[in-house]
């Protein structure tokens, strides 16, 4: 049985469709990366879920259980961490976390332990006398953490968890997550950081305008934005007729050149010009056609036969970035 499942899920405000009939499938364990531009409806997605919002139409289910109808059951299943933290005045991080583990019935000598092992996890236990509103905004979102974590969730919804954090905080953000993913938690992240989403999750989801375009793993995402193969050549010199010479071969659809400017290479080919100076070698910068029978490992073959030498050639990788852009259309609500 999926740990989250949406079925047509819907979301509307008037005549604005928040989510347009999601469909969700997400396996314990899994740790899901929820990419889309803002307004997309990952937040509308990642409430829901929380219990917080109630859907227009569909259903959303976690272990089993319903969201909208036994939301009392799931509560305590799960654990939402949001953008941004609230926190009473005056209030310092042991309070913060009492207060909550009381929330959640966790009583006498048991809350003790329960505080200081999320502190411990977090690596907050040296903060454990500070005030929360005087903590740097990545201890907060650490501490946010650690407060979800207090009755041991099976499911952890985090909203941009690592928004406005500096690097390092970014760093230690992620190492806590991969921590609990090791832990068996299940996790949905919503974050604009694809290349860390990329190194934590499993499996990605893509949502543009409350539809989801693309759910599956992340080497699935990179094959589906794989269209055709580009690669990287630097020339030690003549860069414009090595350009020329490639724009000729069969299978390649655009060839350019990342400095200077130039005249086009056959039309429809398009290759850019200079010569290049200043700043090294100029990079030839080559796309083959989905299907083309020409290996990319002929085209250092071509030129050298041609009396070029080579100081770079290279295969352009396809990212987690380069996926999302070739899979959305930059469309919001």
């Amino acid at each position: 049985m999926p740990m989250i499942e949406t079925i047509n899920l819907t979301k509307r405000y008037g005549d604005l469709v928040a989510l347009d009939s999601l469909n969700l499938t997400i396996n314990q364990g899994d740790c899901f990366g929820f990419i889309g531009p803002n307004g997309a409806g990952k937040t509308t997605t990642i409430k829901i879920l929380a219990t917080l919002l109630k859907p227009s139409s569909g259903q959303a289910m976690i272990d089993g259980l319903t969201v909208g109808y036994q939301n009392r059951q799931i509560r305590p299943l799960i654990g939402y961490v949001p953008d941004f933290m609230g926190a009473y005045q005056d209030m310092v991080v042991t309070e913060y976390l009492q207060f909550f583990a009381a929330c959640y019935n966790i009583v006498g000598q048991e809350r003790q332990r329960v505080v200081g092992d999320v502190l411990e996890l977090t690596d907050l236990t040296d903060k454990s006398d500070a005030e929360v509103n005087a903590l740097s905004r990545g201890m907060q979102q650490r501490l946010s953490v650690a407060r979800v974590l207090l009755h041991d969730p099976k499911v952890l919804l985090m909203d941009e968890p690592a928004s406005g954090l500096d690097p390092r905080a970014r760093i230690e953000m992620r190492e806590l997550l991969k921590e609990l993913k090791r832990m068996g938690k299940t996790i949905i992240i919503s974050s604009h950081i694809l290349p860390e989403l990329a190194e934590m999750c499993n499996v990605v989801g893509i949502i543009e305008r409350g539809q989801l375009l693309f759910a599956g793993t992340v080497q699935e995402a990179l094959r589906r934005a794989k269209v055709g193969h580009v690669v990287h050549v630097a020339v030690t010199a003549r860069a414009q007729e090595a350009a020329e010479v490639l724009a000729k071969v069969p299978g390649v659809a655009r060839v350019t050149i990342t400095e200077g400017a130039g005249p086009a290479v056959n039309g429809a080919a398009g290759v850019g010009g200079g010569s290049g100076g200043g700043g090294g070698s100029p990079l030839v910068v080559v796309s083959l056609d989905p299907g083309a029978r020409v290996d990319v490992s002929d085209i250092p073959n071509i030129l050298i036969n041609r009396g070029f030498r080579l100081t770079q050639f290279s295969e352009e990788d396809v990212n987690l970035e380069t996926a999302f852009m070739r899979l959305t259309k930059g469309m919001v609500q």
